[in-house]
């Protein structure tokens, strides 16, 4: 789209010949104006941030990039780019649960070998009250509070040599099956995916964006914050916190400022069916809304149908509604659903489907998996499905890996070669196509569209049938009103060399008083006998906000599981299949080999 090669270019562009467009507004509360940017106001902002990095010394250094929502982030992550500098956009730790959120900040900076800080006088303070602790768990880190910069060095700053293969940040991965590991993004890898983006979902001179998604997740920061950037549309944005307590907020957003753009994964939708009433559904207009994005995780035909069907008095069109698949290890997005289309789903045999084969049948058949189309893989991305034990292509018939090759896949992960070889590097034995990358989820392709099933690591195999997680998890939370909707985990355990389902999941607060433990638990048992012929060894309810997620909200199987077997759960209450008692372990309950 354009002759620039890096977002700095870009940007430079705009600022000289676009300087008065508005480019980004945040919205304090989801409805006030409290700050804005224009592209030449941002361009001079991340032009006093690089003078600062330049004066450091600081090219080539990584800088974990740590602020509230806001602006003040996107002159920080340019400014990065300006200087020359890696950028590491990370959630800031939680003053209040330090215990909880430290860790993985520092497992990222101790992996980054990062040496600054960039931050706002807001953080700073907030982490200093916490208490003289912070400052010496990141030893020897220099710390930069971007919003007090004066402007004096801005004047000498001239920006570095920097091309296509230059690495302009990393995005961590969220770490729901294993460690965070730094995913290494090009400045060519973000050029190529933005205009490759910008084509799959539309963007175009009139469009208007508007995102609540956080920053350091890359739906947030790929599609919500540098899209607009890169197609010269202005931004609003929202704060996080501020879509979960309101949802209506973001669709009043959408409604005031007739934006066309906007996203979330598949719980933001289904929040806003849980918690928007109809009287004020009737107070928005959503005809403007041509691209609403639903990505980041599964996506279920229940909530794409629901949303439809509920919104459409709104204005909102069913072909706005775009299931999307996609990894950091691809910049972001790998498929999404045709322009003009309506999202569209295939019904399959559940036993066949544990097989990995597709067997296609009709919707109201008993024992049927529906699974969403997540469209045709985008531009030049190239898709094929692999057996992932013998690294050959499967038939039209079989669920395989996904793997994918694409300009837009990354340079591999920082300072880990054998990691990056592994998961970058991989050749099909049977063609020597290659290299790919292997994204580690399962799924098909059926006339040219992908369709997502789960992750190889996730898959539970009981009895020689390979179950999903995500489908035990959907049995749950339906078996009982005082079950949270997406936020339960099923995983299994090896006990007496055998494979045992377990099965945790989070209770409504405003059950957690009043529920019949018991009951719940002896339907969620009937529930997941009935629909997945399979005993639950052990149920474990908890209350309602401690599943372990990412920072983006994915679901932490693998550590749900470690606390289970620790016994550091805190469960309301548990039963076990052979006790049949209810109880809350303070050890594991179960032994492993």
């Amino acid at each position: 789209m354009f002759k620039h090669s890096t977002l700095c270019d870009l940007l430079s562009w705009r600022a000289t010949h676009q300087s008065d467009r508005l480019a980004y507004t945040f919205l304090a509360d989801g409805k006030t104006e409290a700050a804005k940017l224009t592209y030449g106001e941002l361009d001079d902002r991340a032009r006093v941030i690089a003078a600062w990095l330049h004066s450091l010394n600081a090219l080539g250094e990584r800088a974990l990039l740590l602020y509230s929502p806001g602006l003040e982030f996107i002159a920080a992550f340019i400014g990065c780019l300006y200087a020359g500098v890696i950028a590491i956009p990370a959630p800031p730790p939680d003053p209040a649960r330090l215990k909880r959120t430290l860790p993985r900040l520092q497992a990222i900076a101790s992996d980054a070998r990062a040496s600054l800080i960039l931050t706002s006088v807001r953080i700073s303070e907030q982490l200093q009250q916490a208490g003289s602790r912070i400052s010496s768990e990141f030893p020897g880190m220099d710390w930069l509070v971007t919003d007090l910069l004066s402007e004096e060095p801005a004047a000498a700053w001239q920006q570095p040599e920097i091309g296509n293969d230059t690495l302009a940040y990393l995005q961590y991965t969220s770490g729901s099956t294993s460690a965070p590991k730094g995913v290494a993004i090009s400045h060519g890898n973000l050029m190529h995916h933005s205009a490759c983006v910008n084509q799959a979902w539309g963007y175009g001179p009139d469009s208007v964006a508007a995102t609540w998604l956080p920053y350091f997740h890359d739906y947030g920061l790929i599609d919500g914050i540098i899209q607009p950037l890169y197609a010269g549309v202005p931004c609003y944005l929202m704060s996080p916190l501020t879509f979960y307590m309101r949802p209506l907020r973001w669709l009043q957003i959408i409604s005031r400022y007739r934006v066309t753009h906007s996203q979330g994964p598949n719980f933001a939708y289904k929040h806003c069916l849980n918690k928007i009433k109809p009287e004020q559904r009737a107070t928005l207009d959503l005809s403007s809304w041509r691209t609403a994005s639903n990505g980041a995780e599964p996506v279920l035909q229940s909530t794409v149908k629901q949303f439809i069907e509920a919104f459409g008095s709104c204005g909102f069109r069913p072909e706005a509604l775009y299931p999307s698949y996609g990894l950091a290890e691809a910049t972001l997005l790998v498929a999404t659903k045709r322009h003009g289309e309506v999202p569209n789903c295939s019904y399959l045999q559940a036993d066949a489907l544990e097989k990995h084969q597709i067997v296609e049948v009709p919707p109201d058949q008993t024992g049927v998996r529906t699974v969403v189309s997540c469209g045709p893989p985008i531009a030049t991305m190239k898709v094929v499905i692999v057996n992932p034990e013998t690294s050959t292509g499967c038939r039209g018939n079989e669920v395989g890996e996904i793997w994918v090759s694409d300009p837009s896949v990354a340079l591999g992960y920082w300072q880990r070669p054998d990691d990056s070889k592994a998961t970058f590097g991989a050749y099909l034995k049977d063609t020597g196509d290659g290299p790919f990358l292997r994204t580690g989820d399962l799924g098909f392709l059926k006339d040219g569209e992908l369709f997502v099933t789960g992750r190889i690591k996730d898959i539970i195999i009981i009895r020689g049938r390979n179950h999903y997680p995500q489908d035990i998890e959907l049995t749950v939370e339906r078996s009982h009103p005082a079950l949270r909707v997406g936020h339960g985990a099923a995983f299994a355990i090896e006990m007496d060399e055998q494979e045992r389902l377990i099965v945790v999941q989070e209770v409504e607060r405003s059950y957690q008083q009043s529920l019949d433990v018991d009951r719940a638990i002896a339907g969620i048992r009937e529930a997941v006998a009935d629909e997945h012929e399979l005993q639950v060894y052990a149920a474990i309810l908890i209350q309602a906000g401690t599943i372990p997620k990412t920072s983006s909200g994915k679901l932490q199987r693998g550590f749900c599981r470690q606390q289970f077997l620790e016994g550091t759960l805190n469960p309301i209450a548990a039963k076990s299949a052979k006790s049949g008692l209810s109880r809350k372990p303070a050890t594991p309950t179960v032994s492993v080999s």
